[in-house]
């Protein structure tokens, strides 16, 4: 992983001894990405958070019920979901011929910031609702009996106790979410309509492949490195939120709002289901026609084998090289070693450096070495692997910490073999290795920015076909693909959450 990171950056330094175009710098057209970037970015975290916590006070004082866990998967799979099958659902209920475009006006854009900024909006407010939510969950019993006795209104019982609750976290997902939208590509790429709304990541692509532009590349590279970089150096300095834990059990007491409140709540949780599922069916009717048509079907099966295989490799790889960076780690913290915060930033470095710079500097230094066309398949599921990593590595940590903490005494004790020592963890370890393994695996089909570096025409995966058909405003085409990547990320979700219930 280090060594991958540091040719990357290796990379990035030079290309075959050219300087860098620090003209670049000066150029006003830096400046309004530069400043669009850090824009729609910081609407969009805003925008994500704000909406976030209606939906997470409904979802607290509302009863439980299977549609309520049901909405928390529906929140996991939104932030996970594929880009480009979002955007299809977007553009067939808000675009040019969209089911709800003549509700918007004549002067309605689903093209530009408008668009981005619901796009956005859509993959991080489940995200934000449901970290918040969680953290409101764990108020003692004992506070919510107390609120009661005192009367407190509904401002004062936020006040003082569900936003003391949930400050720490709404902040740090606030950063986080920006962080996230700061680097992101295929939303702008397919939704940003033109120079005005360019991003980083989308001009860095257009230097590299449309221009040929290294050194302008690279230097835009650096800028989204140390930008976004920092961004995620002083959020993480924060603290880290949990969005993907259990609720708590243990909540035995909760007031009963009153009726007003709960009229607000109900009506909340309603919108909120509207708003996550109306992308999602909207792609249903757009996809007359196609269903039929074996030509296409034909065109479709190999991105779908293609991604599918990515997909495998990339998460098989992933998650043994997550199982084996832990295991110097997990002997630091047997030993109480000061190592292992070292051991633990250097395992989830490559957060700092967004994919898409990653992928430039390997671009940058692979290119005079090999034929990057010959192998562009291996290199994408090389970068996948490598980016995927942290993701995998936050979901094993916890568990094999605990199960060095429960059975490394006893295990040393028994002196048991390699054999035993490995089926026992196995046992207590398979829920988490298949959370590790499903929750990689969408990540990796939803690939966008990768592929977009190292892809060519003799291998095209799932989501860049949808883009080249929504890019063409072949919508019926996309719609059809959409929902097909869209099964795939829910079996897969389904199958997240489920391990993930019995692990805990």
């Amino acid at each position: 992983m280090a060594s991958a990171t540091l040719l990357a950056f290796y990379g990035l330094l030079s290309f075959s001894g050219d300087s860098f175009q620090w003209d670049v710098l000066k150029d006003p057209y830096l400046l309004s990405i530069l400043r669009f970037t850090l824009l729609q970015s910081c609407l969009s975290a805003l925008l994500s958070v704000l909406l976030a916590w209606p939906v997470a006070l409904a979802l607290l004082h509302l009863p439980d019920s299977r549609q309520k866990l049901w909405f928390l998967s529906l929140c996991v799979l939104c932030f996970v979901l594929p880009t480009l099958v979002l955007i299809t659902g977007i553009v067939a209920l808000l675009g040019q011929s969209g089911v709800l475009t003549p509700l918007m006006g004549e002067q309605w854009n689903i093209y530009g910031l408008s668009g981005i900024l619901l796009a956005h909006v859509y993959l991080n407010m489940p995200f934000a609702a449901r970290s918040i939510y969680l953290r409101l969950a764990a108020i003692p019993a004992g506070n919510w009996r107390l609120l009661q006795q005192l009367k407190l209104s509904r401002w004062q019982q936020f006040r003082y106790l569900e936003w003391p609750a949930a400050r720490s976290a709404t902040w740090i997902t606030l950063g986080f979410v920006m962080v996230l939208c700061f680097n992101s590509f295929a939303v702008v790429l397919a939704l940003g309509g033109g120079p005005k709304s360019t991003t980083f990541e989308v001009a860095i692509y257009q230097a590299l492949k449309y221009d040929f532009n290294i050194p302008e590349a690279l230097v835009l590279s650096w800028i989204q490195l140390i930008v976004a970089g920092g961004l995620y150096l002083v959020v993480s300095a924060c603290g880290q939120v949990s969005w993907l834990g259990q609720e708590i059990k243990s909540r035995l007491y909760l007031p009963k709002p009153d009726r007003k409140n709960s009229i607000f709540y109900r009506a909340t949780y309603g919108l909120a289901w509207l708003f996550l599922l109306a992308p999602l069916l909207a792609l249903i009717p757009k996809t007359q026609g196609v269903w039929s048509n074996g030509a296409y079907w034909l065109k479709l099966i190999p991105p779908l084998a293609t991604s599918l295989l990515l997909a495998l490799m990339s998460t098989l790889l992933s998650v043994t090289m997550a199982y084996a960076v832990l295991q110097p780690y997990r002997r630091a913290l047997r030993t109480r070693s000061n190592a292992a915060i070292w051991l633990d930033g250097l395992a989830s470095h490559t957060l700092v450096v967004p994919a898409m710079v990653l992928s430039v500097g390997l671009f940058v230094f692979c290119l005079p070495r090999i034929d990057i066309d010959y192998w562009g398949f291996t290199l994408v599921f090389l970068v996948n692997a490598l980016v995927s990593v942290p993701y995998a590595l936050t979901q094993l940590k916890p568990a094999l910490a605990s199960y060095d903490q429960q059975y490394w005494p006893i295990i040393q004790t028994l002196k048991l073999g390699f054999r035993q020592r490995a089926y026992a963890e196995w046992k207590f370890i398979r829920p988490v290795l298949l959370t590790a393994a499903s929750f990689v695996s969408v990540l990796v089909m939803g690939d966008v920015a990768i592929y977009s570096i190292f892809g060519n025409q003799d291998f095209v995966t799932l989501p860049w076909l949808i883009y080249g058909y929504a890019s063409t405003y072949r919508i019926a085409e996309a719609a059809v693909a959409s929902l097909l990547l869209l099964g795939i990320s829910i079996i897969l979700v389904l199958t997240l959450e489920r391990q993930r219930a019995r692990y805990a």
